[in-house]
Formats: structure tokens, sequence, C-alpha cells
């Protein structure tokens, strides 16, 4: 594609937990050739990407998610004793909304859907109009994890139990081309599990040392309930991700884009967001590998 022309995309942004940050290196890899992103639909991580960059947020929101740690994320994770979760989520939602501030998805310059799940009528559910964090919270609701959201007496959860690759309602858009990102892309042995980055945070006093200890303990007990350690949760988040994966190869079959971006379900854990300067980077290389393929 010459360097000189501009090309308006249609974006589809999968779900798959922490493997959504690669999102981001994508969306700068697009930008930086020319693809003018005029509408997105996105599902679970997907809705929170796109819901932040149609916001005009994505450069504060990457700085953000880079310092991650891990205690930061349990730190995020205010526990339900409801039975529809293991966390409220209130806590990452209102940390999101500090961070971009309080918007609707009338007032975001670009039409924007969010994708979540009616399970009990069996139906998606878009997610279109009004606040835009009631949307992100109902998209990325993950079954055992984050409690059902509530909109007007119905419970949604992910979108992913249903369309983890959200391409419909980018059909009545008038843009050039749909570019859409698949979260549950084939194994790559390649991208497995690489060695954690270390922890960011600074060397402690000694008496910072011992109430870091005290937390430390306080969080592992809730890190045991919710982090993907092994055992039950882990079992489970590997059968989501099965069939998410199955789930996406057949609507992307049905209704296949212009051009398809895949991102291994191997790359990393849902939950495993202090790795996010790898799966930017992960993004941001394999968007350059599928343009340059095509050009």
């Amino acid at each position: 594609m010459p360097v000189d022309n501009k090309t308006e995309i249609s974006l589809v942004l999968g779900s798959g937990g922490a493997r959504g940050l690669a999102h981001i290196g994508i969306i700068h890899l697009l930008e930086e050739n020319n693809y003018v992103i005029k509408s997105i639909s996105g599902c679970s991580i997907g809705a929170l990407i796109g819901g932040i960059y149609a916001a005009g947020k994505l450069d504060d929101f990457e700085e953000w998610v880079r310092a991650i740690t891990k205690k930061d994320i349990v730190a995020l994770m205010d526990l339900s004793w409801e039975k529809g979760g293991l966390v409220k989520g209130d806590r990452v939602i209102n940390t999101l909304i500090n961070l971009v501030g309080e918007i609707t998805i009338e007032e975001l310059p670009m039409p924007f859907t969010a994708i979540a799940a009616n399970v009990q009528n069996e139906k998606e559910v878009w997610l279109n109009s009004g606040r835009l964090f009631d949307a992100i919270r109902a998209s990325i609701s993950l079954p055992l994890l984050l409690t059902p959201y509530n909109h007007n007496g119905v419970p949604l959860i992910d979108g992913g139990v249903l369309n983890p690759v959200p391409i419909a309602p980018t059909f009545s858009d008038n843009t050039e081309m749909t570019i859409a990102v698949n979260l549950g892309g084939p194994v790559d042995s390649s991208t497995t599990c690489p060695v954690p980055s270390p922890d960011k945070e600074n060397h402690p006093s000694l008496l910072q040392g011992k109430i870091n200890r005290f937390i430390t303990g306080i969080q592992n007990t809730v890190t045991n309930r919710i982090m993907p350690n092994g055992g039950a949760y882990d079992i489970a988040n590997q059968a989501f991700d099965a069939m998410q994966s199955t789930i996406a190869r057949q609507k992307l079959a049905a209704y296949p884009p212009d051009m398809l971006i895949e991102i291994p379900r191997s790359a990393c854990g849902t939950l495993e967001f202090d790795r996010a300067a790898e799966m930017i980077d992960l993004g941001y290389r394999k968007a350059q590998e599928i343009i340059h393929s095509q050009t």
C-alpha cells in the first residue's frame, strides 16, 4: 500500500484476557501504515481497548498498564461474596474511569459496539449507546471470575461466550475494509510462556518490607482464589479458551474479514496483565507480518 494513501477501516478486536494487550501494538502498527480507524467492534478485552482508543486515551492506558505488577493486579481484585463470580469488578472499572474520564458512547468520535452475552436467552447483546464503561463492564464479565453485569434487569456476561470476534456489527460500515484480530490463534511454541519480566517495584525499606510481607500474606489468600495457577480455575480457563477458539474459527469462516491478524492463544495467561510490554510488542510484530505479506 503506498505510504501516501490512507485506508479507512472497521476494526474488530477479539476477546482473550491479557492477550488482548496485543491490540495496543496492532493499533500502533495500523496507524503507522496509514490505516484510519473509523469504527470499532470489540468483545471483552477488545471492547475495553477499543473503547479506550475511541475515547482518545490509549496512550494514557498503555503507560498505566505497562507499569502494572502482579501485586497491582491482585489489589484491583475486589472480592465478591455473590455466587455469580469471584470479583465484583468495581475497582477495575473505577480505576479506568479515573484514567479515561466518564464518557458516553454517543460522545465518541466513531461508532463503537461492545459485545456481551445474555446466556438466559442465548443471545448476543450489542451495546452501542449509554455509558462507555457500563458497556465495557458487561463485555468483560468473564464467567467464574467477574460477576455478571445487570443491564436493564438482565444479567450479562463476557461476549466471548457467543462471539469472540464480533464482525457482524461492522456490516453496515461505510469503510474500505474490515480488519479483525483473533486472540485465539493456533498455539505457537515460540510465544508460549516466556520468562516473566522482573518485578517493577523498588526494593523496600526494612519497615516497608514488613508491611509488604503482611499485605502479601493477605494477597496470597486472594491470589489462591482468583489467579490462574492451576487447579479447577486453570482447567476452566483452558476450556473457555478452547471454546472461544472454536467459535472464532466458525465465525471467521462464515464472515471472513478483509484482513485477519491472529495472536496465539498460548501467548500468555488470562490474567497476566503484568506482561503488557511483551503482548504489545507481539501484537505489533504480528500485525507487521500480515501487512507486509499483503503488500
